[in-house]
């Protein structure tokens, strides 16, 4: 008996879920094209691109994104059915402890969270590349960056500033880059404009300035005066060069200035390290952001777990109201658990927060309601 009530309720919780979250993709994709309609229209993509390279990856992407309210809403409608008709008091009626009738739903939470997981980490980064590319090609404005005054050490000792950039036309004003050694300056490239060449990715710096200072030089290019011989030592003179147009290279794309947050979602687990890794050395201003996101990727899937242990707490009581009580409790948690996560994120991307604890916080006080609502629901 035990087990083919487990593979009713295994059964009815994953076929709940699943026919909930078509529906709700196909709810999704009609008010996506009715939004995106003039879009498409002035767009040269075809309708096998827009259909495959787009919605096929918007659907994988949404449907991960609002799995954990799907699972939730899932057991909350399954179960309060179940306890409508009495069959949870049947159950436990007949000698099945709470602890029993509970673990078929865990059993199908352990599948959708491991689905979950192969989606987030391995499955979903090339998806998102797919979708935000097309996006990127057909339906976003141009990136621009608002921050001025932009500094990055892109190597060890090597300083590139600009005091604005234009993301549209790949070109920096106010350019300079610097090189240092042991703590003092070595050489410092100026110039009015440089600009980015994709295709043989190179910088072409217009009206530069060089300035080369000797290793025997101070910090600012200043003969030193020697302890042992008086008056001055004669030291090398510092040399400047100047010319209209320098092509060179160093370690920076524009990209690397900054570029949509949502490329973050487009990076798989080995690219997103390097980047967090690559940005701290830059000191770029978006690393909690993508720590963020390399964080959740692991903790969101385990929340199907918190949701199923909420739900079933909850349904599972005979209730008058029946299932509309349920869900109106349900809907609060979530948006309180939604809110929570909402709280903790921007503490770790706007003010210095610890991401992991941040992304897993949620979880655990949640987590904490969900065992208090499951140790009450048997009483």
């Amino acid at each position: 008996m035990l087990k083919t009530l487990d593979r009713y309720i295994i059964r009815q919780f994953l076929g709940t879920f699943f026919f909930i979250l078509v529906l709700i993709m196909a709810i999704a994709v009609v008010f996506d094209i009715s939004e995106k309609t003039e879009d498409f229209a002035k767009t040269s993509a075809s309708v096998y691109d827009i259909a495959v390279d787009y919605y096929l990856n918007f659907i994988l992407y949404y449907s991960n994104l609002f799995s954990g309210l799907l699972i939730f809403i899932a057991v909350l409608l399954f179960t309060s059915r179940l306890a409508g008709r009495s069959e949870v008091i049947a159950a436990l009626s007949s000698g099945v402890s709470f602890p029993r009738f509970v673990r078929p739903f865990f059993i199908a939470a352990t599948i959708l969270t491991a689905l979950s997981l192969y989606v987030n980490v391995f499955l979903l980064p090339h998806a998102n590349r797919t979708r935000l590319a097309f996006e990127k090609a057909h339906i976003w404005s141009t990136y621009k960056l608002e921050e001025s005054n932009v500094l990055r050490e892109i190597a060890p000792g090597e300083i590139v500033y600009f005091e604005t950039f234009d993301m549209a036309k790949h070109t920096g004003y106010r350019f300079s880059l610097e090189q240092w050694e042991n703590g003092q300056l070595r050489s410092k490239l100026l110039s009015d404009r440089a600009v980015y060449d994709t295709i043989s990715d190179l910088w072409h710096v217009y009206d530069y300035t060089i300035r080369e200072i000797p290793a025997d030089h101070g910090p600012t290019g200043i003969e030193k005066r020697s302890p042992v011989l008086s008056g001055t030592e004669h030291l090398p003179a510092e040399r400047i060069r100047r010319g209209a147009q320098l092509d060179t290279s160093f370690a920076l794309k524009p990209s690397d200035l900054g570029q949509r947050l949502a490329i973050a979602a487009a990076l798989d687990r080995t690219e997103i390290a390097d980047f967090i890794t690559a940005e701290k050395a830059r000191g770029g201003s978006t690393v909690a952001y993508y720590e963020v996101e390399q964080k959740q990727r692991t903790s969101y899937p385990f929340a199907t777990y918190v949701f199923t242990l909420m739900g079933v707490g909850i349904a599972s009581r005979k209730v008058r109201g029946g299932t509309g009580v349920h869900m109106v409790l349900g809907v609060l948690l979530c948006l309180l658990y939604v809110f929570t996560m909402k709280m903790t994120t921007v503490a770790a991307t706007n003010s210095a927060f610890n991401p992991t604890l941040a992304v897993w916080i949620p979880n655990i006080i949640f987590g904490i309601i969900g065992v208090w609502i499951y140790w009450k629901a048997p009483k």
